[in-house]
Order: structure tokens, then sequence, then C-alpha cells
């Protein structure tokens, strides 16, 4: 018993003997499960979740802005322009507009841009959560944000009330103010809303202004090639602005012509028609002849400034005292003598010693044409270009009193003669240049090298391919007015080359320099002593030679005229101290000859005119000279010799004109006739060179890819990307 008793539990040797009862086991806890254990931490997780977003919405609306109080609010920025005295030339970018009226307008304007921008709009809450989960596996793909993904009313918020910072915060801002908007406001609403603010680059706000600054029309009388440019602008204003970057803007609208057509906004029909659709842009709008120069430097202020969120002041090199000068100084002339000269067009640019300018007329009339002969004409200089001539032979030795003798000379099976057809036999350099003869200047340039004639034009400021052709020496390759006045400026500024520019400082209204021009470093471009013959050469022309009608009675003037193959182009580039003009005449249609127009007579009458006017309050200030005692005399004689042609004779400087071949007869030019923008011939150039003949004119180009030629659909600027990409 006593075995059994200790088998049974009997714990009486160990604890003192007897018979007890096992000690009772612990109860075990009954688990919560799998389920049970998801339950609970996720309520833990939602529960501390819940805590950081309190503590997240604080953060992003602590700063928040009050969208009632940003609601009332109307001004925008916009960029002013201002002269150099201070003087407002023109804002751009104006005043918050109204809500726009979308029963005025074609139904596939908000279409185009709802096709390009936000497809579902009138379909989500105000955020896109599947195009921003789109937005992110493209972007996460391309390594790079390539993709948005906000929707309209989230772009309509950020344009009222955020800055354009790429963070998580403004972000997260954006979508609390879109779900805002979409509460507040109807689609309909928000989408004339949207179309009243949004950027279209250039300091344009909303559809009304767009359609007015780059198609000279309301809204309501878009087309559907217009609509789809204007909608493709949306996606980067600057890098799809028409009038800088033409091409790419219809490369871009055709893009946004295909998602219409898939998207049922239009028919195929209308699609094919759209793309053959003649674009004619209008670079500023209702404006005065003011908008060449804007246009000009509208592209590179708006590249510095992108998207502004405050007013903007542009302190340009204009003047204008001097722009209005300029204006009625080819007003005057052309109004007197257009119709008997046959005389259509102008151009006059005026540029400071630094290389500021200070007047640019572009054309006869803004409105008419935006076509900006200044920048984008590229003519034929004739004798104009002679100066590059003679001061690579002045780099190689030769002086005014060198002597070269007028006679018959042939290069090959070129030979080159004077407007009269005559010779003149020996004469000094000073005398060949004052009468601008043709076959000393060949002469020349063939003895200093083509090459360095080239080099020179280059050093000076000439832009535009030049090659040493035969008849380089007499004008035959193409410059634009701008780039042929910009490289006379070192004959009046001491010798420095300069870049003609148009504006030195952009800051904010409220004072915050945004960008300002560096100081000029001046990179000397004549030496000294050649600089001062060149000035005794140039300064000659006008007192005693083919540019007498620009002699001012107050101050020095030197210059140079220039006049091609039949009276095509007439230009006067002129001087006096620390200033210089530059003026042409002609036709844009380059088979309509003027009659008998030199560029001693209405070229260098525009250039007094204006420069009297211009150089009024401004004191006499002289260009180089040479330091010889003897040069006062050397012109006196010259002026009273009777070599010189008088003040009314035909005589001036004929690049091409009386360019003769083999057999002596006169060369012949076959027109090479372009297009402006506004369908309207523009300057070009004439037609092949060589053995006898003018020389050719390659085709003109236009800076910043800006519109040139033939009016253009979208789908010819296209075939052309297309071609060239190939």
């Amino acid at each position: 018993m006593a075995k059994r008793g200790a088998r049974n539990g009997s714990y009486g040797h160990e604890y003192g003997g007897g018979n007890y009862p096992p000690p009772p086991r612990r109860p075990q806890k009954r688990g919560r499960g799998f389920w049970g254990t998801i339950f609970y931490w996720g309520a833990v997780l939602g529960l501390w979740a819940a805590v950081a977003g309190v503590i997240l919405f604080i953060y992003v609306a602590s700063d928040l802005p009050n969208p009632e109080e940003l609601w009332k609010k109307t001004d925008r920025p916009s960029i002013t322009y201002v002269d150099i005295n201070g003087q407002v030339i023109d804002r751009r970018g104006a005043a918050d507009a109204p809500p726009v009226d979308l029963k005025t307008l074609p139904k596939y304007v908000p279409e185009a841009v709802m096709a390009v921008e936000d497809r579902k709009f009138y379909h989500h809450f105000g955020i896109d959560p599947f195009g921003l989960m789109r937005a992110m596996v493209v972007n996460l793909k391309a390594g790079h944000v390539v993709q948005g993904g906000s929707t309209l009313t989230q772009q309509l918020a950020k344009n009222l009330f955020l800055s354009s910072d790429q963070n998580l915060k403004r972000k997260a801002q954006e979508v609390l103010l879109a779900l805002w908007l979409e509460r507040k406001f109807s689609k309909d609403e928000i989408m004339s809303l949207y179309l009243a603010r949004v950027y279209f680059g250039a300091g344009t706000y909303g559809i009304t202004e767009a359609s007015e600054r780059y198609f000279n029309k309301s809204p309501s009388n878009l087309t559907i090639s217009e609509a789809a440019l204007l909608a493709g602008m949306l996606k980067a204003p600057s890098k799809y602005n028409p009038v800088s970057s033409t091409k790419r803007a219809a490369e871009r609208a055709t893009v946004v012509l295909d998602i219409m057509e898939k998207e049922g906004v239009i028919t195929h029909a209308q699609r094919l028609a759209a793309v053959k659709e003649p674009l004619r842009f209008s670079a500023t709008g209702k404006t005065n002849n003011n908008g060449y120069f804007l246009d000009w430097i509208e592209p590179s202020v708006g590249a510095i400034i992108d998207e502004p969120k405050e007013d903007i002041i542009v302190e340009t090199t204009l003047s204008l005292r001097d722009q209005v000068a300029a204006q009625a100084a080819i007003d005057n002339e052309f109004n007197a003598n257009a119709k008997a000269l046959n005389m259509s067009q102008s151009a006059l640019v005026a540029i400071a010693g630094d290389g500021g300018v200070r007047a640019m007329v572009g054309g006869r009339n803004y409105n008419e044409s935006e076509f900006n002969r200044v920048t984008d004409a590229k003519r034929q200089p004739g004798s104009s270009f002679k100066p590059f001539v003679y001061l690579a032979a002045f780099e190689k030795g030769e002086t005014p009193y060198s002597v070269r003798v007028d006679r018959p000379i042939k290069i090959g099976n070129w030979q080159p003669q004077n407007y009269d057809g005559g010779y003149r036999g020996p004469m000094t350099l000073l005398n060949a240049f004052a009468l601008s003869v043709n076959t000393i200047a060949v002469q020349l340039g063939e003895e200093a090298g083509r090459d360095a004639v080239v080099r020179v034009a280059r050093r000076l400021g000439i832009r535009s391919r030049l090659d040493p052709e035969v008849t380089l020496a007499l004008g035959t390759e193409v410059v634009t007015p701008m780039e042929l006045t910009g490289a006379y400026v070192p004959f009046s500024n001491g010798g420095a080359a300069v870049t003609p520019y148009g504006f030195k400082r952009i800051r904010t209204r409220s004072g915050k320099i945004l960008w300002e021009k560096p100081n000029p470093q001046p990179q000397r471009a004549i030496e000294d002593s050649v600089l001062r013959n060149m000035n005794l050469m140039l300064r000659q022309v006008v007192l005693a030679g083919t540019a007498r009608s620009a002699a001012l009675p107050d101050r020095m003037v030197g210059g140079k005229t220039g006049t091609t193959s039949d009276y095509r182009d007439a230009w006067f580039i002129g001087f006096t101290g620390g200033y210089t003009a530059g003026v042409w005449v002609g036709n844009d249609d380059f088979g309509k000859r003027m009659n008998k127009v030199t560029g001693g007579s209405a070229p260098a009458r525009i250039w007094r005119a204006f420069m009297t006017q211009a150089s009024a309050d401004i004191p006499r200030k002289d260009f180089l000279l040479p330091l010889s005692s003897v040069t006062q005399a050397i012109q006196d004689v010259d002026a009273s010799s009777n070599q010189v042609a008088p003040v009314d004779a035909p005589m001036d400087d004929y690049g091409s004109d009386g360019v003769a071949a083999v057999d002596g007869t006169a060369a012949q030019t076959t027109p090479n006739i372009a297009t402006s923008p506004d369908n309207k011939p523009a300057p070009n150039r004439p037609a092949p060179k060589g053995n006898g003949t003018a020389p050719v004119n390659p085709e003109a180009s236009s800076p910043n890819n800006q519109p040139q030629g033939e009016v253009k659909s979208i789908d010819q600027l296209v075939r052309e990307v297309d071609k060239k990409g190939k």
C-alpha cells in the first residue's frame, strides 16, 4: 500500500511524509486568433495614423491661404516694359479677367483644353487618383518627372493660390484647395475660371488675352487649329510659344488634334482640314511700331522670368523719343517719295556705343506686317560692306593715301565694272572709298585675301554666312540690318566690338532684381591707328562722297552707302560719336525694283532726319580721326576736287549692279521671292552667283525659329521638321 501511495502521489519522503493531492494547474488564457490580432493592431495603427494625419493636416494647413479672401483678389502679375528714361513702352499680362462665358466659345475650345489637360474633368471630384497613379508609374519608369497627373481643378488651385514650388507640402495644399473648389463651384464655373486665369506664356493670362495676343481675334472666333495650338501651349508655354518656336508649337498642335479626334471632339475630316489650315500669328496683336522691338526681346525676357508671381518691370534700352523720331523720319520720306521711287518698305535700327538698341522700326506698319526686317530680313549690303574690305587692307599696311589704279580687271571669268562703265586711273584710297569705286575695292579684297575680309567682318559682328567668293568685296553676301549696323558700332565707340541687346535689367515692382546685364567687357576689334584711318575714310564719304545728304551741321558724321543690283536694295549706315544707325529701303518682293533709289538718296535722307531729332539734346561727341596735321587740308582739297560726284548725281556704290559677264553684258539676277508671315512678300536674296552672274542669296533664315516665308499650316510646318530630322 505504501508503495501504491507513493506512486499515487505520496510526498512523504520529500515533504515530511503523508499523502497529498498534486498542486492545481494554472488555467491557460484563450488566444485572439489571427483575425483578432489583425483587428487589434489595425486599430492601434489607425489611431496613430489619425494622430499623424491631424498633425500633417495642421502642418499643411498652417500657412494655407484663405480661399475666400484670395478669391476676391483681382491683380495678376503683369510685365511692364519701360524705356531708358523710365517711360512705359507697353504693359503685357493684364489684370485678372472675369470668368469666361463658355456659351460664347466654340465647343471645341474648352474641349481641346480638356483633351490634353484633363480628359475626365466632368467625372472626377477634384482629384483623379488613377491619373496620379498612372503619372507616378510613368515618372518612375522615366526616372524623372515627365507627367503631372494634376486635374484642371488642381491647376486652377495652383494658379489662384499657390507658388510653383515642387514639393509634397505644396502638392498636399493643392489637393485640399482643389477639393474646396469642387465643393464651392460647379464644373462649368471651374472651367470658365480656369480659361480666364491659365498662363499662356509671355505674360499672357487667359484665353481671351491669348487669342488677341497670338491671333489678334477674340476667342469666339478661334478656329480648330488655333484652339489646338493654344491648348498645346499649356504644357510648357515658353517651349511651345508660336512666335518664338513656330515649328515646335505646330508639332505640339498636331498631337492635340490627334487626341481631339481620338476623344471624339472632332471628326477625322475636321482634323484633316485643321492641319492644312494656314496659321497667321500676330506677334503682339494691335499695337504700334514698338511691337517690332518688343517681339525681339520678349522671348529672352520670357525665358528669364518663366511664370511670374508678381508684377515685373523690364528696363529696356529703347528710347521712346528716338523711336518716335525714327518712325517720323521714315513716314515723312515715304509719304513724299514712296510712289515716285517705287519703294514700299524700310527698316531702321539705332545702336548706342555699348550695343544697347535705342530705336527699331522693322517695317512701314506693324499692324499690316509683323515681319521684322531689322532682325530677320537678309539682303545684299552692296558697297556698305566695303569698310570691312578696306579695314582688312589697312591691317595689311595700306593707308588712306595709298594709290591704286581704277582700271579694267578680270578674275577668272568675272570682270567687275563701275556704275558709269568708266575708269578714273590712279587715285588715293581715300577718294576711291568716297566714290565707291568697285574695281579698287575688288583689288584690295584680293590683295588682303577674301578669308581675311571674312574674318574682319566676323570680328566686328557679322554673323550671317559669308562665302569668300570673288564678288565678296562688292557686298554680294546677305546680312540683316541689325548685324550690319552693329558691325559699324566699333567705328563710333573707339574700336570695341559689341553685341546688340535690348534690355538691361528685370525686376519686380517691389524692387527685387531678377536679372541684370553684367557689366560689359569691351573687346577691342580695331587697332587705334587703323581705326583713325578708317574713320577718316568714312567721314570723307559724307563730306565729299556718295552720302553728302546725310551730313549734320553740328557734328561729325561718318558712314557708307550701299546699293545693289537693279536698285533692289539701298542702304546708309552712319554714325556720330558713340551712336550708330542703319537704314535700309526696298521692297519685300525681290523682283520689284525701285526707281533708281541709291544709298545716298532716300536712306541717307531718312538717316539725317532721324539723327537730327535723336541727337538734338545730346552734347557733341567726336570720333577718332588721324592725328596728322594735313588731314583737314586733304579733306578740303577732296571736297573741291572735280573727281567727287555732285550731290545729286546718280553715282553711288553698286555692289553687284554693273558687274559684267565675260562678254561685257550686264549681269542678270533671278528673283527668289519668299513671303512674310502675314502672307506678304518678304525680303530675300538674289539667285546664283559665279561666272559673271550676280551672287546667290542662300535661303533666308529667321532667329529663334520665328515665322518667315509664306504662311504655313500646321501640316506644312511639321513636315518640314520631319524632313529636317531625317
